[in-house]
């Protein structure tokens, strides 16, 4: 018979209230079940609230604790309702600076009172320990108990262990430690820090690993948190290692110390996440600001906030990054990859020298770096070396400029981009700006265009001193072919790059450049828009799969441009840099306006036949639907932080990622030829959507990730229409017979194909898979696991596309969902189970219809 002696009827209610909440809206608030690791015949709940809507205010949630652990007691007769009991709570969710509208300096200097305990911020894994008897603990990471299929040792069996070997270190036992916990009704709260289980940002060496005790709190339904002397004198009793702390009286003397350690990421000489701080609520003094929001917490109860940095986290991400491209390569290390995002710290670039050299003289140093093992200690084996005197020499030669080092003669402006970017049009402004040379591959007449266009080039270098190579040089061959005419020249001449990156998903720079094409007509040499059968939207699939990255040394400067951007964007930019690269007499803005204007009204002199003029449009192979969706950045960084995946499944994913085999263009098929003539009413909906200018406008959410061995599939739940106000009523109407007709077998079986194994599996394999899952549900298999999904920050108000709301845990962003044409089968292996993935409600996904008609 379950203990009642810690019965409250408060924090019955409050649990009560969580079941009501999670049956009602189980994609807010949901649980999961287990034995107790220490006594199976007791079961315990671990609550799972849903991250994104923490920052709603008020709170849908009757807790904001963040981690939380419950156990029904019996009944005191029959007939009454349920009791419940808290086991193990964790701190209320707490927030960056600026994270939201509490956190902000001004905020908290009203509403917070001292004083304030800055702690470091431990980097590693939280666990909970608490007890469920005067005589037994559970040992919980946030969300999960005990062991896990196919996992060598979960977080919280990590967390056991460790606490064990403090106990014993201390003379002390488990029995012992629930004895006092009990008493008291706390729940003690560590960090696992230990490099051997799982590295982290921050190194641990054998005797700085263990459990780092930083709170304890009381087990009830409002937060309440023990001062850092009593922590700190039960981590000294008990054996846990001491979290350092110190306290400061206000809160511009917090902002003052946090800021100063910014600058160097060190607090007594070691690198550290952050700062937590512990304070408390107050009521603001009379004629407060009404700016200052208050938190939405009572007066008197304990708050927390914290402080990160982004230095040196960023730098040493990138060198992880770096490390793992090079690995990864199957070519030469120099031909490796790289983008140049990451290579523009000094450091890095020393960095990526230094580590070809190690990977030339001992790759097997590297083994098992891509499953996150020697990461720290490669980066302490290059940080020393960084302080030898041939270190020191290296860093002082890249830190001195390339433009102030090399002296050039003339200058070639080398495109880098994919049909759409808007190349020629900024090209043209340029030219009449300027008085640039221009010319460009499309007026070359002849079949091998290429070496007509370089002769052209070299022409113009000899009457201009800027010549724009105005050609698409997506490829390192295009590039290379330009460096290598001009290798002779003396003195040098500058390739100048005007980068548009391809740091987007591919769906979402298809769809900005396709929608560009099909808004300037027949007005180019040979890429016509195709109004019908859409084909210049295989050219522009045809260019993102050939492009290749602009290595750091093709080119002796870059202008980055975002592919969004408006003309007038560009335009202004790239006159910027020509002034400041160039040293040349920046134009009026009446100038650069109509600079501008005679871009967007060019007109080629040279049209060459249209070869799809009297093309049938290609006959559809499927519909689909394309979010723009970058399947690693989406899966990757949460599978990376959730604490255990099973069946091997981060090792798995990590494979994946090194061999490149991650999706570029996930999708969601509604309908297949091959079910034809079944699904005939369906597919000529398809194809009446297919074919008007207007895009349909859905919502849905993404629901689980599924896998087995061979394949892996994320589900797609609710998916429904979005009406616009004055919206074409054709398409409102057809679009609404589409959800209508949509089978029920076909809408619960919706996915997102990630990948097969390899090339043998077929992808429609995902299908089956996500149809026996939801026959099957998640009985017998690892329970469900959040994994917050935090999309790219696209903004996306240029060239008027539309945009969708999606709340992430850094706010409100926008991302944009495209309706798919065609895309290549991928063929990705992932993981084994199933795993909860994103929870937020795709507001208002933006989506075209194609039809499935080639195959990259």
């Amino acid at each position: 018979m379950a203990d009642s002696s810690h019965f409250n009827a408060q924090d019955s209610q409050l649990i009560a209230h969580l079941h009501r909440i999670s049956q009602k809206s189980p994609k807010l608030i949901r649980s999961t079940l287990y034995d107790a690791p220490s006594d199976p015949a007791i079961k315990v709940r671990s609550w799972k609230m849903n991250e994104f809507k923490y920052y709603d205010v008020p709170s849908p949630f009757p807790t904001l604790a963040r981690g939380l652990v419950t156990r029904e007691l019996d009944k005191e007769k029959d007939g009454d309702e349920p009791r419940y009991q808290i086991v193990a709570r964790g701190y209320d969710k707490f927030f960056n600076i600026g994270e939201v509208p509490w956190t902000d300096w001004g905020s908290l200097e009203a509403h917070t009172g001292p004083k304030y305990t800055l702690s470091v911020k431990s980097n590693g894994c939280i666990i909970f320990i608490a007890p469920i008897s005067s005589s037994k603990l559970i040992v919980s990471s946030k969300h999960a108990l005990g062991g896990m299929d196919g996992v060598k040792e979960t977080h919280s069996q990590a967390g056991h262990r460790w606490l064990n070997t403090h106990l014993t270190a201390k003379g002390k036992t488990e029995q012992e430690l629930a004895v006092v916990l009990w008493e008291k009704n706390w729940t003690a709260i560590a960090e696992l820090c230990d490099d051997s289980f799982e590295e982290h940002v921050l190194a641990y060496p054998p005797e700085k690993s263990g459990l780092y005790l930083h709170g304890i709190n009381e087990n009830c339904k409002e937060f309440h948190t023990l001062p850092t002397e009593v922590v700190d004198a039960f981590a000294a009793e008990w054996g846990f290692l001491k979290t350092e702390t110190l306290i400061l009286d206000t809160i511009p003397k917090v902002k003052a110390f946090t800021d100063e350690i910014a600058k160097t990421g060190k607090w007594k000489g070691e690198a550290l996440e952050g700062f937590v701080v512990r304070t408390h609520i107050i009521d603001p003094e009379r004629g407060s600001s009404s700016l200052d929001k208050r938190p939405p917490y009572p007066t008197g109860s304990s708050f927390f906030f914290k402080v990160k940095f982004d230095e040196p986290y960023m730098m040493y991400r990138d060198w992880r990054e770096v490390t793992k491209a090079l690995l990864s390569t199957k070519c030469s290390l120099n031909d490796a990859k790289l983008p140049k995002s990451k290579m523009k710290r000094k450091e890095t670039q020393v960095y990526l020298g230094w580590v070809k050299n190690e990977i030339h003289q001992n790759r097997s140093a590297f083994t098992g770096y891509a499953q996150g093992k020697g990461i720290i200690s490669t980066r302490e084996r290059f940080l020393a070396w960084l302080n030898t005197e041939q270190g020191n020499k290296d860093l002082d030669r890249v830190s001195k400029s390339p433009e102030n080092a090399k002296e050039f003669g003339k200058t070639i402006i080398v495109p880098i981009a994919i049909p759409g970017c808007g190349k020629t049009a900024v090209s043209i402004a340029l030219a009449k700006l300027f008085s640039f040379g221009h010319t460009q591959s499309d007026d070359v007449k002849v079949k091998k265009s290429a070496p007509v266009f370089i002769k052209n080039v070299i022409s113009l270098l000899g009457t201009h001193d800027v010549v724009i190579a105005d050609k698409n040089n997506h490829t390192r061959q295009h590039r290379e072919a330009l460096r290598e005419a001009v290798a002779g020249m003396d003195p040098p001449v500058r390739l100048l790059a005007l980068h548009w990156t391809l740091d987007k998903p591919f769906s979402t720079i298809h769809r900005i450049c396709g929608d560009r094409v099909f808004a300037r007509g027949d007005r180019h040499q040979s890429l016509r828009a195709d109004t019908e059968g859409k084909l210049h939207e295989d050219v522009i699939w045809q260019f993102l799969r050939q492009a290749e990255e602009l290595a750091d040394n093709e080119v002796d400067a870059t202008i980055e441009i975002d592919v969004e951007e408006t003309l007038e964007m560009v335009v202004a930019r790239v006159v910027d840099a020509c002034v400041e690269i160039l040293g040349l007499k920046r134009p009026s803005q009446e100038q650069i306006d109509e600079a501008v204007q005679a871009a967007k009204g060019y007109e080629p002199k040279i049209k060459k036949a249209d070869k799809n003029k009297d093309k049938a449009p290609p006959v559809p192979r499927y519909f689909a639907v394309l979010p723009e969706l970058d399947i690693e950045e989406t899966i990757g960084a949460r599978m990376e932080e959730v604490e255990d995946v099973a069946l091997g499944g981060k090792t798995f994913w990590r494979e994946l990622v090194r061999d490149k085999r991650i999706a570029a263009r996930p999708h969601i098929t509604l309908v297949h030829s091959v079910d034809l003539p079944e699904v005939g009413e369906l597919w000529k909906l398809c194809i009446v959507l297919n074919r008007m200018a207007t895009p349909t406008l859905f919502s849905f959410d993404l629901g689980n990730l599924v896998w087995n061995d061979r394949v892996m599939a994320i589900t797609v739940e609710d998916f429904n229409l979005v009406e616009e106000s004055g919206g074409d009523a054709d398409l409102v109407q057809e679009s609404h017979k589409l959800i209508s007709k949509l089978p029920e077998e076909v809408r619960n079986a919706l996915h997102i194909t990630v990948g097969t194994h390899n090339s043998d599996v077929p992808p429609f394999e995902a299908r089956a898979l996500v149809e026996k899952w939801q026959d099957q549900g998640i009985d017998g298999m690892m329970p469900l696991v959040h994994l917050t999904l935090t999309p790219l920050p696209y903004a996306t108000d240029t060239c008027s596309l539309a945009t969708i709301s999606w709340q992430t845990t850094q706010g409100s962003s926008t991302v944009n969902i495209n309706f798919a044409r065609h895309f290549c089968t991928m063929k990705i292996t992932i993981c084994v189970t199933s795993k909860r993935i994103v929870e937020p409600r795709l507001i208002s996904n933006r989506m075209r219809w194609y039809d499935a008609s080639t195959c990259g």
